[in-house]
């Protein structure tokens, strides 16, 4: 029976286990040096979070099967702590790829190296890995390795029973559920809550684990290369640490008159502004261009209009900088009635799952569409920064060798011709420009971050044709169902942020606040953990970064792993009881008292500011 939410570990053999883990730097610690680059020297490091779901769940397997887990990390001397961490836990050994020739290494050339070291040390029967590093975000190295080692690959498990050989595994992609079945051998990267983390975070522990259990790996033992920077098909551009500057304006007086002075500061800064929004520009006219002319392909998710609309307007933008033309690739393109000429497609092409009428899954897909590409050698693919997108172009990426930028918040045209994308880190404190250096540049866009278009009715009616995948995936699809809409968040002007201080009991009256003012609502883990919000609703470190024009914190302490998130919010109002709470540090203006008490005075003042 297929029952992925009860966890069982049933092995019928000994198995060999691998754990990929990587070093990060504490966030708050964090310092960009004179030349941009993060200063790694006297930084405190620490193991990424959710590679600490990956030891504690890799050990589990291994214990129950009585086989060996061995923990593996790519980085400088330093990094050897995380192994020494994962051995205190109770992994069996540690393989410590170290070398100089290793650095600067992107997704792909980290990819190609880990590969390395798992065949040389292998063949292991499960390959696991957290779901991405927080520092860099970008999700690429697990599909990538999979692709490489050409293995099936699950990403975010949530819930993960193993019954002999057979995973039946709970994915959590954005706001989807996603049930799934494959057999072993494989590779899965873990969700946050899978389980309980390894967690051994006191330095002068590290440094009793047994040290002999550690093997230190150079580039030559792995082959002749490249490695690093010279196999990396992406490089880094300037780089900036975003500054953002908050009022943190106390309010005092009685409750009306600290009312009229936060509306007079909202108004003041263009918070309530709700006069007519300027017309969104139309989607640009077609080129003209041939189809012997650079292609920008597009990867079009079903299910998803907005970032499909956005991805199509600013590869029709591209497309009119160096005279190019749009493809839009997909499952479910093949509806008449859905031209997608007006908004930027010049063709679209279904891809269909190999004549057998399923919906081809991510690795067929990644398949048919490296197989388009090196015939068609587009300009570039853009592709949604969704679970579903990430893996489609990952596996993409190093099927083809291709530079990969992930979760890009911004495109454009160097003046050499080249892609340019925009790429943020640690949540947003710094962006970086990304130069992809192959023929085929790729990158992944985070939703809601471009401009959605008009849709040009003067366009001609995309070109129609079909492609057929493989249908190789060895990756059982049982189900999928979403319980919410992520892109609403992300899109949206005014949002409600709930601590745990919130009681569920009180969630309707903040729904007739939310309501009111047309603000979204996004949520503290806590709550998340809780089950009390979405998990789509995690702001923060390990969910979402989001830039809304207003943003209200109410029933949270406001520490560092939420707040991250909404760094680049507009305004940020905070209520708390709490006069000395954290939260005071990041907002523009502040109450001292009940989160129910101030809203249900401020709200209908906003609300007829704007017009409601």
């Amino acid at each position: 029976m297929f029952d992925p939410p009860a966890d069982v570990i049933a092995p019928d053999r000994p198995l060999r286990v691998a754990v990929l883990v990587k070093q990060i730097p504490v966030f708050e610690d964090m310092v960009l040096g004179p030349d941009g680059r993060m200063v790694r020297d006297g930084i405190d490091m620490h193991m990424n979070d959710y590679c600490r779901r990956a030891v504690a769940k890799g050990t589990e397997v291994a214990r129950a099967s009585g086989g060996t887990v061995t923990v593996f990390t790519l980085g400088p001397p330093s990094a050897e702590n995380v192994c020494r961490e994962a051995i205190l836990f109770g992994v069996d050994g540690g393989i410590h790829i170290c070398d100089p020739e290793f650095a600067g290494s992107d997704t792909w050339a980290t990819a190609k190296a880990l590969a390395a070291a798992l065949e040389r040390f292998g063949p292991f029967d499960l390959v696991m890995m957290g779901r991405n590093s927080v520092d860099s975000d970008t999700g690429q190295v697990p599909p990538q390795l999979a692709e490489i080692l050409g293995l099936p690959f699950a990403t975010g498990v949530r819930h993960f029973s193993l019954r002999g050989d057979r995973l039946e595994l709970r994915l959590e992609h954005d706001d989807e559920w996603v049930d799934v079945a494959v057999e072993l051998p494989a590779v899965v990267s873990c969700a946050e809550r899978l389980c309980d983390p390894c967690k051994i975070k006191d330095p002068e522990a590290w440094a009793t684990a047994d040290g002999s259990k550690i093997q230190t790996v150079d580039a030559a033992e792995l082959g002749t290369g490249p490695w690093g920077q010279e196999a990396s098909p992406t490089s880094v551009g300037p780089v900036q640490m975003i500054d953002v500057e908050r009022r943190r304006q106390m309010m005092t007086g009685t409750l009306n008159e600290q009312i009229d002075k936060a509306v007079a500061i909202l108004a003041e800064g263009g918070a309530l502004a709700t006069g007519s929004m300027p017309e969104p520009d139309l989607v640009p006219d077609s080129t003209g261009a041939g189809f012997d002319q650079p292609a920008i392909a597009v990867l079009v998710e079903p299910g998803r209009e907005r970032v499909n609309r956005e991805l199509l307007g600013a590869a029709a933008d591209l497309a009119a900088q160096i005279g190019g033309w749009v493809a839009a690739l997909g499952p479910g393109l093949d509806d008449p009635d859905d031209d997608l000429g007006p908004w930027g497609a010049d063709e679209q092409i279904d891809i269909s799952g190999g004549g057998n009428g399923t919906v081809p899954v991510e690795e067929d897909l990644a398949s048919a569409m490296s197989a388009w590409c090196n015939g068609a050698q587009p300009w570039a693919v853009l592709a949604p920064g969704t679970a579903w997108g990430r893996e489609v172009a990952s596996r993409m990426a190093a099927s083809l060798g291709a530079g990969l930028t992930g979760d890009a918040v911004g495109l454009k045209v160097d003046d050499h011709g080249k892609l340019i994308a925009m790429k943020p880190a640690f949540g947003g404190w710094l962006v970086a420009e990304i130069l992809c250096s192959t023929p085929v540049q790729m990158a992944t866009v985070r939703p809601g971050v471009l401009p959605l278009p008009r849709p040009n009715p003067a366009r001609p009616p995309a070109r129609r044709s079909s492609l057929a995948s493989p249908g190789r995936s060895r990756l059982e699809i049982v189900r999928r169902y979403r319980d919410d809409d992520s892109d609403e968040l992300a899109n949206a002007s005014v949002v409600i942020g709930v601590g745990q201080g919130v009681d569920p009991a009180d969630y309707p009256k903040l729904e007739k606040h939310r309501a009111a003012i047309g603000a979204a609502l996004c949520a503290t883990r806590k709550v998340t953990d809780y089950g009390w919000m979405p998990r789509a609703r995690q702001v923060g470190i390990t969910g979402h970064s989001i830039s809304p024009q207003l943003y209200f914190a109410i029933g949270m302490s406001g520490k560092f792993n939420h707040t991250v998130g909404v760094r680049n919010a507009g305004t940020v109002v905070g209520i708390n009881p709490d006069p000395e709470a954290p939260l005071w540090e990041i907002v523009d203006i502040g109450f001292v008292g009940d989160w129910a008490e101030v809203l249900d005075a401020l709200i209908p003042r906003l609300a007829q500011a704007q017009g409601r």
